[in-house]
């Protein structure tokens, strides 16, 4: 039986014992996990002062120096360098927190699609306007569509405090940022991804779906709310893992590439199907099982190779959907307009937006005046 006296709580003012309360189940069914060192990390809960009661903290995760000694270390990338030795690492300190986003785990069933945006902590704007447009919390056809951006932090010093300021400052005014104490980096993105899906499973349970995706995407959610109940299993209690379908691809091994996955990282050279990771929907079926099995299976650089790894362990599979676009739209005529808004208005996820492209994209596609030949939004 371990030592559970590794676990360590900082409880903060009169609320200390509800805080005890609040933290048993979790504590009872999360396994303390060695860290690299081979003792026992210790878990602190502080309070905020903002609408985000609790977060959960651990120590900071210290480097694999023997990954060093891996062949060929030298020869890598600074960015492979920092992925091999923080690759043990699955627990970082929580900077904001939203356990109540669903209602609590009890009422989490309330939540129809929650959407869950990946957004780095620059990317003000992009947030501001998805907040207007597909991604604004509302109830729709009857369910209840709720939001969440996923960040960790920038830059050091001066510069990362001003960043944090800012998350924290549209937390007050939204309450829809979770925040970690990790570098906001492509290579890191994964791990954002298991961050998620530990704080779903321990706050938003019981959810029946998820848009997981960029915040430089666009999303027609009301119309993938209208296919979601549309399925047979409209409840998300059965596996559902959709999107931009991609098979057969390869580990990129080009060193000036940003996908180059060397052999350091990966030996095999297949990767399993995946969605691109721009946008996919799942159910909170699958997403439950993605991260049971992602506790056995070794972090990967590439999230969307990840999230297929996790699927094939499970025996299950990523299915395709014609609605995604996760590269662009592609229209082969220079006569029309790209942002013509009759090729979009049936179409579920395209990648890459500006802005103020989407602002307006969202908008017009809602105007119930909106006409379109037969044949225009075909492609």
């Amino acid at each position: 039986m371990r030592n559970t006296k590794a676990i360590t709580f900082l409880l903060v003012g009169p609320l200390g014992l509800l805080v005890l309360h609040l933290c048993k189940d979790f504590i009872d069914h999360k396994t303390i996990r060695p860290n690299i060192d081979g003792k026992e990390d210790g878990i602190q809960i502080r309070q905020l002062t903002t609408k985000s009661s609790y977060v959960y903290s651990w120590p900071k995760c210290q480097r694999n120096i023997s990954a060093a000694n891996i062949t060929g270390f030298s020869s890598l990338s600074g960015d492979i360098q920092d992925f091999l030795y923080y690759q043990h690492c699955r627990h970082f300190p929580m900077l904001l927190d939203l356990p109540d986003k669903c209602g609590g785990a009890d009422k989490s069933a309330e939540v129809f699609l929650l959407l869950v945006i990946k957004s780095s902590p620059v990317n003000y704007d992009r947030r501001e306007v998805l907040r207007k447009t597909w991604a604004k919390e509302r109830l729709h056809n009857g369910v209840w569509i709720r939001r969440i951006f996923l960040s960790g932090t920038m830059d050091t010093g001066f510069e990362k405090e001003r960043l944090n300021k800012l998350l924290e400052l549209e937390q007050r005014e939204y309450n829809d940022i979770i925040q970690w104490d990790f570098n906001e980096k492509f290579f890191n993105l994964t791990l954002k991804q298991i961050l998620f899906l530990e704080w779903m499973e321990r706050n938003c349970p019981n959810a029946h779906f998820l848009l997981n995706g960029d915040d430089d995407v666009f999303a027609n959610t009301d119309i993938m709310v209208e296919y979601l109940q549309g399925l047979k299993d409209k409840n998300g209690s059965k596996h559902l893992f959709t999107g931009h379908l991609i098979q057969d691809q390869r580990p990129v091994r080009w060193t000036k590439s940003k996908y180059c996955v060397p052999v350091q990282v990966q030996e095999s050279d297949s990767y399993p199907p995946y969605c691109g990771g721009g946008g996919f929907l799942l159910s909170g079926y699958t997403a439950l099982v993605i991260y049971n099995v992602s506790q056995s299976i070794t972090i990967h650089p590439i999230d969307d190779v990840y999230m297929g790894m996790c699927l094939a362990k499970a025996g299950l599979g990523p299915a395709s959907h014609m609605g995604f676009k996760t590269f662009g739209l592609h229209i082969p005529s220079k006569k029309v307009d790209l942002y013509d808004p009759c090729y979009y208005r049936e179409l579920l996820l395209v990648h890459r937006f500006l802005p103020t492209t989407m602002y307006l994209m969202w908008h017009r596609i809602q105007d119930p005046n909106l006409k379109c030949g037969i044949n225009r939004h075909s492609v």
